[in-house]
């Protein structure tokens, strides 16, 4: 029985994959209405083959828009903090809903379809559903099987039996090795119940991985590094802080880089953490 509660992939909000899964899924969707002809489409006018592909490409890529700013909300809303899996499939379920409205409305006021409205968006969700989910269902297998090729090529370059030097090394909670990263490259580590998810850059891009391990073994295994807590979910790169600030009642670390979110400073970590900004900002 799959975790609910446990968060969802970091590959599954990267921007390129959102992208590439909404450019596949009007792909897919655009041939479905042509072959399938799903709400009524083949009906709506006395069109050639060309002339109906015309029209409705238009209205799919319209459609498809109400995946677009979904994915830009998850997106942003991601920044600042994680989604579990139970979120992301009801998130997915009102992608669904809120584009069977928008086909409902199409056929009932534009259309001018005499058939009642509630029936119009039963016929519509079932047709919505199979439009986004079999292209999601198809792009997250692909993803999660491209996601363990490169943990396993991670894998394998981390067991080599001389180890780059000046790299970071990340275990799982099997002692596993899964990740290795220089040292600036780390902006901050987030714990999410028995998850860290790391946050670093990739060729100047804002990157997450997401790890099975705990805060407390990632602040045992980062002693003395300048990687330290300052919150109890965070923990940060102190190379790459720049401002400590106070926003209203809150403590908040400024990063170097702009798209990443302030990070959370709590009172019980403020003494060791402006020792340690001290110590890096002289």
């Amino acid at each position: 029985m799959p975790d609910f509660q446990k968060p969802i992939a970091p590959y599954l909000l990267e921007k390129r994959n959102i992208i590439n899964l909404i450019l596949f899924t009007a792909l897919f969707a655009l041939v479905f209405i042509n072959i399938y002809s799903p709400f009524g489409a083949d009906k709506w006018f006395s069109l050639t083959k060309f002339q109906f592909f015309t029209y409705s490409s238009l209205v799919i890529l319209t459609g498809v828009l109400v995946v677009v700013v979904s994915r830009v909300i998850m997106y942003q809303v991601c920044k600042r903090k994680i989604i579990n899996l139970g979120q992301f499939l009801l998130w997915i379920v009102a992608e669904v809903l809120s584009m069977a409205l928008f086909y409902s409305l199409f056929e009932k006021f534009v259309l001018n379809d005499i058939r009642d409205f509630v029936h119009l968006v039963k016929m519509s969700a079932r047709n919505t559903a199979l439009v986004l989910l079999l292209p999601y269902s198809v792009a997250w297998l692909y993803l999660s099987w491209h996601d363990k090729k490169e943990q396993i090529r991670i894998l394998a370059e981390g067991q080599s039996p001389d180890p780059t030097p000046g790299m970071i090394p990340f275990y799982d909670d099997k002692s596993v090795l899964k990740l290795s990263l220089k040292k600036e490259s780390l902006l901050y580590l987030e714990a999410t119940e028995n998850y860290i998810t790391i946050c670093y850059l990739n060729k100047g891009k804002v990157s997450k991985y997401l790890l099975r391990a705990t805060m407390k073994r990632m602040e045992e295994s980062f002693a003395g590094t300048g990687i330290i807590r300052c919150h109890r979910s965070y923990m940060v790169n102190f190379e790459k802080v720049k401002v400590i600030r106070r926003d209203k009642e809150n403590l908040k670390l400024e990063l170097d880089h702009p798209e990443v979110m302030d990070i959370p400073l709590s009172k019980t970590y403020l003494q060791n953490v402006m020792q340690t900004f001290a110590k890096y900002s002289e």
